[in-house]
């Protein structure tokens, strides 16, 4: 037990630290190429906070644990939009009425019905990844065709990144942050999934909680970050990026690897929970309203609420 708790925070420390490389390398990478912020975020800043979820799932499934990796998913999505968002408004008002994300919001509200309806179908097999991956590619057209359109705009007056950065230090970065990620990934499920069996817990409640929390730790840092640097625009489109991204690409991926069967509990609650995070940030992105303390604090107890329903019912054998 003790040897498998060391595993996981070390695996947690590696996530979170490698992410911060692959972050820092890719958001310079970026700007190198005078991309917007808010592009940034959408794109490089989500994907590359996304690599743990996706390492993780991969290696999950691969290694015969089909509930942890889409658990890692779907709790992560909705770690991102009550935690990820709800902490940083507790240090520094996001101020997402000076942004319009109206588009990438409904990008992200689509990819999650559409991930609800494959799942309904029992399984999520090779062909439901490919439609997933196909997915992605049509919003990573539109997301290049933006980037494109604003080629010429002001740079992003942030520190989030270094827009003179050598490209050796560019690519160090970004390698050393994928070689982290791959490690942590690796310690952090064998130890996620050893200490689940030992307490009682399914893998699909360690991947919606424990595991998915962990993976997020490199979206909570930049979210922070941005926060306090009054960066809307890269924080809560690090969350719509990374949401997008962990629908499509992550559980496309893992699919197409390994099938995922959909466990009940998840088709009667956790999906269901995961849309309605999803569906609670429409006032802040249509309404142009400041995600603010007050917001904050209504998005962390969303998620507390969450947490201990689904460790109640894990622990004494119920829906989870």
């Amino acid at each position: 037990m003790l040897i498998d708790i060391v595993k996981i925070l070390a695996g947690l420390l590696l996530l979170l630290g490698a992410g911060e490389f692959l972050v820092k390398g890719s958001v310079a990478l970026a700007l190198r190429l005078g991309i917007p912020s808010l592009i940034v975020g959408l794109t490089v800043v989500a994907f590359g906070t996304s690599a743990p979820e996706l390492l993780v799932s991969v290696n999950a499934a691969l290694g015969g644990q089909p509930g942890l990796a889409l658990g890692n998913v779907v709790g992560s999505n909705v770690v991102n939009m009550l935690v990820i968002l709800g902490l940083p408004a507790l240090i520094a008002v996001i101020h997402s009425s000076q942004i319009d994300t109206r588009r990438s919001y409904a990008m992200m509200l689509a990819a999650s019905v559409l991930v609800i309806g494959l799942a309904f179908m029992g399984t999520i097999g090779r062909w439901q990844g490919l439609v997933l991956l196909g997915g992605l590619i049509l919003i990573l057209w539109d997301n290049v065709r933006s980037a494109r359109a604003h080629r010429n705009a002001r740079p992003p007056e942030d520190d989030l990144g270094d827009p003179h950065m050598a490209w050796w230090k560019i690519i160090g970065f970004i390698c050393v942050g994928f070689i982290g990620l791959a490690i942590g990934a690796d310690l952090l499920v064998d130890g996620a999934v050893a200490v689940a069996r030992i307490a009682g817990l399914s893998e699909t409640v360690i991947g919606l909680t424990l595991v998915a929390i962990g993976t997020s730790l490199p979206e909570l840092v930049t979210s922070v970050v941005a926060a306090m640097r009054k960066q809307a625009d890269v924080a809560l489109g690090n969350v719509i990026g990374s949401n997008i991204f962990n629908l499509m690409a992550i559980l496309g991926t893992t699919a197409v690897i390994a099938p995922m069967p959909v466990p009940d509990e998840m088709l009667r609650f956790d999906l269901w929970v995961m849309l309605a995070a999803t569906l609670a940030l429409a006032p802040f992105v249509f309404w142009r309203r400041d995600i603010g303390r007050g917001s904050g604090i209504v998005l962390l107890l969303g998620y507390v609420l969450y947490t201990v329903v689904l460790l109640w019912f894990g622990l004494s054998g119920g829906v989870a």
